[in-house]
Parts: structure tokens; sequence; C-alpha cells
């Protein structure tokens, strides 16, 4: 068996692991990288960019259908499923080379291509190598998870590792889970011409605020696609090329079944125990520095058991670099990180929402709103279906809200804000391009102001002694 020495070993080639790995390496440590599936990790293959790929293909499908207020003639696509997965397969290609091992091989990394497990605090094995370093890294992600419904093992039913290798066009998909990947995946498949119905147990899209799911949902069910909320699946079968889901509210039919219901750490194969790091089924148990109970060891991204993002686990990769090639005091934050939804509308959020600020912050919250049909760009481009919310404590945001076309990239204004502890007049200062979707957040910033300017009788009283005194 190979034995090697390194200062630090990485255990996962996703988003996380990556970046850590190349900052590492391209600063004078030398680091081993462990990968035990695909380099890419979760995000590229499974996730992220085969998912925006899909949602891109409907979306230019809808379009086809949605010209008729812009004068042109509604038109129903022939559409090609598997011509649509091709797109996906495509995006993940074009991408892949820049998390090839071939990349980070570049870097000096040395990679090891097999599954890792702890035989103590400072050892792993990996293959037919041995590693021990100064530090190691935990970046293993995490999978779907798959609940515990009788029959559920039984039928052919997909995931999202499944779903993109789908190529012959589901006539009625059934997704068991009304969170973000089910509603993205169901909006998808609806505008590619599947019949889809979705089967939620609570309510759907039930962490994000509820006014503004509510308007998502609306789009939903307007396109066509079934949501059944408040509906838990109880029991699966199938008969022929049919699939039933038994629920609380009835049984509902359909050609393919996607399972999505959250995800599942993947600690499983690490022998955790061996390396005296604690953890649960949420994830390895970190400290504010994403430190173990071994000091040698950290965790970050998913597998920190915290929130469950790609750019969150980009985060944490420099939140440990900090701290182990520098020694430096280094902390992890959550109040900062946004999050989106893709659907169409786009739902996204940064910090507290307003029911969280409200129970926080109680009487000294301010809600500042405002909608996206006083916007001029959103009424050009006929987008007027949208809101955005701003919580407000003495001036600074500590939350933002936004429903609507664009979501994901208007947000990233509200989490530079929140990021660097900005007060509301620093939105108001910005000039923002006219005509964008970029002004909606200057204007939630005036709808702060406005009535401290507008509806104030000092302010009035001063306007007109100035008036009085000016030559």
């Amino acid at each position: 068996m190979e034995r090697i020495e390194c200062d630090l070993c990485i255990i996962g080639a996703g988003s996380g692991g990556l970046s850590v790995a190349a900052g590492a390496a391209q600063m004078g440590a030398s680091v081993v990288l462990i990968e035990g599936h695909e380099m890419g990790g979760d995000c590229l293959n499974y996730g992220c960019v085969p998912s925006k790929a899909l949602i891109a293909a409907g979306k230019h499908a809808q379009a086809m259908q949605d010209g008729a207020a812009f004068g042109i003639t509604p038109v129903n696509p022939q559409i090609d499923y598997a011509a649509a997965k091709d797109h996906v397969a495509r995006a993940i290609a074009t991408i892949a080379p820049h998390d090839s091992q071939e990349r980070f091989e570049g870097f000096g990394i040395r990679v090891i291509r097999d599954w890792a497990r702890f035989t103590s605090p400072r050892e792993v094995v990996a293959g037919d190598a041995t590693v021990r370093a100064r530090r190691f890294v935990i970046a293993t992600g995490s999978g779907p998870f798959v609940p515990s419904i009788p029959g559920l093992t039984d039928v052919p039913y997909h995931t999202n590792e499944t779903i993109f290798a789908l190529r012959e066009r589901p006539e009625h998909l059934i997704v068991i889970g009304g969170g973000p990947i089910g509603m993205e995946m169901a909006q998808a498949h609806k505008r590619l011409g599947c019949k889809v119905t979705v089967i939620e147990a609570q309510k759907a899209m039930g962490k994000d605020d509820p006014e503004l799911a509510a308007i998502l949902l609306d789009r939903l069910r307007g396109e066509g696609i079934e949501v059944l909320e408040e509906t838990a699946a109880e029991r699966v079968d199938a008969e022929g090329d049919r699939i039933t889901v038994h629920t609380s509210g009835g049984a509902v039919s359909g050609t393919h079944l996607l399972v999505a219901v959250g995800r599942r750490v993947n600690l499983d194969r690490l022998e955790l125990d061996a390396a005296g790091v604690a953890h649960t089924p949420k994830g390895v148990t970190v400290d504010a520095g994403l430190r173990s109970s071994n000091r040698r060891i950290y965790a970050i991204g998913d597998a920190a058991g915290g929130m469950q993002f790609t750019h969150v686990a980009g985060y944490h990769a420099g939140v440990v670099i900090r701290s182990i090639l520098f020694g430096l005091p280094a902390k992890a934050r959550t109040d900062h990180i946004p999050w989106v939804t893709y659907c169409d509308p786009e739902l996204a959020q940064v910090g507290l929402t307003e029911a969280q600020a409200r129970k926080a912050h109680g009487a000294r919250l301010e809600v500042v709103r405002f909608a996206y049909d006083q916007n001029d760009r959103a009424v050009a481009e006929g987008k007027t279906t949208g809101l955005i919310k701003v919580m407000v404590v003495k001036g600074r945001p500590v939350g933002a809200s936004i429903v609507g076309a664009q979501a994901g990239e208007l947000i990233a204004l509200w989490a530079l804000v929140i990021a660097n502890r900005l007060k509301m007049s620093a939105v108001a200062n910005m000039v923002a391009p006219y005509p964008t979707l970029g002004e909606i957040g200057k204007r939630a910033a005036g709808a702060y102001f406005s009535p401290r300017l507008f509806e104030n009788e000092t302010v009035k009283r001063v306007v007109r002694l100035v008036q009085r005194v000016l030559p």
C-alpha cells in the first residue's frame, strides 16, 4: 500500500472541495484530493447545472406560446425531449474541464479517484493509498433523500441523480416533494410537454415567505401544474406502465415518478468514529470555524450540516483556507447567504423572512415593499408579476425577499448590503441605470425614506424656512 504525507487532504471534489484544493495548492500547500464518484460533484453532474439547462429549454418552449401580448402569434412548440436533454449534456460537458482531474493535477495536486475512509484521527485509506495529513477537509456533499414510503422501492422512480439521463418524455410526471427541486422540475417538464402533478405533505415552498411563494404557486397552477398541498404520499404501487401514488387525499396515477423530498448528507463511507469526529444524520458537528471535534478535521458545504447550496460550499472554502493555511481566526456566517428557486417567476431570499424578522425584532421592524408593476422595464417586457420586501431594523436591512423576473440576480444587491452591514442609505445613494429591473432595489430603498421625507412636518417646516431666507 502506498503511503502519502501531505499538508492537506480534501475528501470530496465538489464545489467546496475543489475551491479549497485549488486555493491551498496555489498558495504552496501540499494537497491530496480524494473523490470516489464524479469530479465536480452533485452541482455539475446532477444539480445546479443540468437543472438550469433543462429550465432554459422549458423557457424557450414557453416563449413560443406567450407572444400574443407582443403581437406575436402563439404557436404550439414541437418539442424534442431527447434533444433538450442533449442541451443539458452539452452544458455539463462544457463546464466539466474546469472541474476535471487533469486541471487539478496541473496545480500539483495528487488526485485519488476512490472512496475514502478514516482509519485513525490522522489517516485515511482510499484505494491502494494511505494518506496522513496535517489537516483534513470533509467536503462530501449530499445526495437525494429517499423516504420510506411503502412500495416505493418496488416501483421505478427517479431522483435528481437519474432524471437528467431520461430520454423519453414522460406522459405524466408525478413529483413527490414541493420544495425548490420539485417545483423547478415540475415547471420545466410541464413546459416541455408533460402533464405534471406535485404532491407535498405540507405547504409547497414552505421555507420561503408565504406571500411571495403564493405568487409563484399561482403561476405554476396557471400553467396547468397540479399542486396538491398538505397531501401525504402514503403508498406507491405500479401496474404495467402506470405508477400510482396513494395519498391522504386520494390516488394519483402517472407514467413516471420523481422523488424530491430533500437531501441526505454523504457521510456513510467515511467511518468518522475512527477519527473521533462527532456527527449526526444532518452532518458533521462543527464549531463556528467549521472545525469538528477532531481539531485536525474540518467540514464544509452540505457535510457541515447547515444550508445546502453550492455557493455556501464555496463560501465555506474561503473560511477554512484562512484558518488552515494562515492560522487566522475565521468564522462562518449564515445571515448573508442568499438562495433562489429558479422557476418562472424566480423566488429569492437573503437573511430573515418577514415572519422571522418579526419574531426576532418585534416592533423595531419596518417592512418596505415595491411591486414589479411599478417598474418601467418590467412593464416594457410584460414581466409585471412580482414583489420585493425588505426587512429593516434601525435603518439596516436584515432580510430581503423577492419574487419576479430575475429575482436571483436582484437578490445579489441585498446579499452585498447585508454581508457588509450597510444601511438603506447605501442603496438609496446608488444610481441604477434606466430602465432596468435593478431599479426595483433602489425604489424599495426609496419606499423606506419617502415617509421620512414627505410625511415629516419638521422637514416641511425646514424647507419653508429655507425658501424664505434664500435670495
